[in-house]
């Protein structure tokens, strides 16, 4: 493989357990088909004490094969803080970012990929139009996303929030990206729309959750409304 890859696929795993074997396979052989040069990188964060297994699985993972690289610390924040622990170790010349949970259809990975690699996007990704995961879930994402819109009108994107997203390393390294919790996704647009970076959406299907709850809770419905407010008020 050669130095810096070309593509690092970086997975957020927290709380996937025996799940992200198979998740994992099935990313590597997307990748294989799209690059020779690719890594994964499986984001098995953990909180100290938990049940969680995933951190155990997932560095047995990346000690039976070379391609995927482990990122297993104690939690400091959430899935802000996991993703830029992974865009961190990530060494690719694209860094595709993906949830853990499955819900995306996996041939997304090679839409995004080929799509920026045949354009000047910096930035490409999906928008959900359909979901199969509940009706509380469909109205916090149409209400958030309709709230960013009136915030941030000139963003133009249609689900902030949804993945994957793939952006060049140019692009990732003139970013600022501080959010440790579920902001991030709307920080990563807001620094697109600061860097006048051109970016491509493309439909996608959103599956049912399997397996687990949504971690997406209450709580953090206010915490997306109070970061929006106070990034619109700190502009």
């Amino acid at each position: 493989m050669q130095y810096p890859p070309e593509l690092s696929i970086i997975i957020l795993c927290y709380r996937s357990n025996e799940s992200i074997i198979s998740l994992a396979k099935q990313v590597q052989e997307v990748a294989r088909n799209l690059t020779n040069s690719y890594e994964i990188v499986l984001v098995g964060n953990y909180i100290e004490g938990s049940d969680d297994k995933t951190e155990a699985i997932v560095r047995a993972i990346a000690e039976n094969d070379k391609n995927f690289i482990a990122v297993c610390n104690p939690k400091k924040g959430m899935m802000g803080w996991d993703m830029k622990e992974g865009l961190r170790m990530a060494q690719g010349n694209y860094l595709c970012v993906l949830d853990g949970d499955s819900q995306f259809p996996i041939d997304n990975i090679e839409k995004c990929f080929n799509k920026i690699k045949s354009s000047s996007y910096g930035l490409v990704k999906t928008y959900r139009t359909t979901r199969g995961d509940g009706i509380y879930r469909k109205v916090i994402s149409r209400g958030y996303n309709f709230i960013f819109s009136l915030l941030f009108p000139n963003v133009n994107s249609k689900d902030v929030n949804s993945k994957p997203k793939i952006f060049t390393r140019e692009v990732y390294e003139k970013m600022d990206l501080t959010s440790d919790d579920w902001f991030i996704d709307a920080e990563i647009m807001l620094n697109i729309e600061r860097l006048q970076v051109e970016f491509y959406e493309f439909p996608t299907h959103f599956l049912e959750l399997e397996g687990r709850s949504s971690f997406v809770k209450v709580s953090a419905v206010f915490e997306f409304l109070k970061n929006l407010i106070l990034f619109k008020i700190r502009r």
